[in-house]
């Protein structure tokens, strides 16, 4: 996903943005699209964000922000706690991450982002996909949070255009692209980067196949939003 926090501006008000990112803020994975314009950024360069502690100190922001970023951590809990660290007492954590029924859209691994190494819900039991996290429960492990909001954010997101199928080959030469098995995954690339590339993504609805509507200007996410108590 490109440029995600200047699209998700377009649903934040001028009291969002003055009410949680004042003051010093790090934004984990910005890259050159930052929350705001005064946010100190953290991306690769900078380091690991999965152990962040070990790069910045304990509580020293007042707001820290990460935008499609914890998808990509080894393990999103730990990830979670480490940034939620570096808050300080009073200040707040807001967190997006893609909402998995609308932008996985029921296939594992993604699609459209093979990094990804997690997906996200919100208050849902039963998931299609094996490394799902729900997002209520992930805050509720957290020490010292009190849940400020939590939605989904799904502007210009045309849910008609939501993928009902996947044949059967096409599903298991994608999980191939994991496989320990180098045959496998060899001949996934060959398929998966052919067929894909020049006959998956330009499909549209009639095919019932997922299109990743986040290449325009729609949004396919969860924000939440927390504040650390005293």
């Amino acid at each position: 996903m490109s440029a995600e926090s200047t699209k998700t501006r377009s649903v934040r008000t001028s009291k969002f943005i003055n009410t949680f990112f004042g003051g010093s803020v790090i934004d984990i994975g910005a890259g050159n699209d930052p929350v705001v314009k005064h946010a100190e950024v953290f991306d690769l360069i900078h380091g690991d964000a999965q152990f962040i502690m070990n790069y910045r100190e304990k509580e020293s922001y007042d707001c820290v922000n990460s935008s499609h970023c914890l998808e990509h951590m080894h393990d999103v809990p730990a990830a979670f706690t480490q940034w939620w660290g570096l808050v300080k007492p009073g200040g707040y954590m807001v967190t997006v991450v893609p909402h998995e029924d609308l932008y996985e859209q029921g296939v594992w691994p993604s699609i459209f982002n093979s990094d990804h190494k997690a997906t996200f819900r919100i208050n849902k039991e039963n998931t299609w996909s094996p490394s799902s996290y729900d997002i209520t429960s992930l805050v509720g492990s957290i020490p010292n949070a009190i849940l400020i909001s939590v939605e989904v954010q799904d502007k210009n997101y045309d849910h008609s255009l939501q993928g009902k199928k996947l044949g059967k080959f096409s599903l298991k030469i994608h999980k191939w692209q994991r496989t320990n098995n180098k045959t496998k995954r060899f001949i996934s690339n060959i398929f998966y980067n052919f067929l894909y590339k020049n006959f998956w993504i330009k499909s549209n609805n009639s095919s019932g196949k997922p299109v990743d509507q986040t290449l325009g200007n729609a949004l396919a996410q969860i924000q939440v939003v927390l504040q650390k108590t005293n």
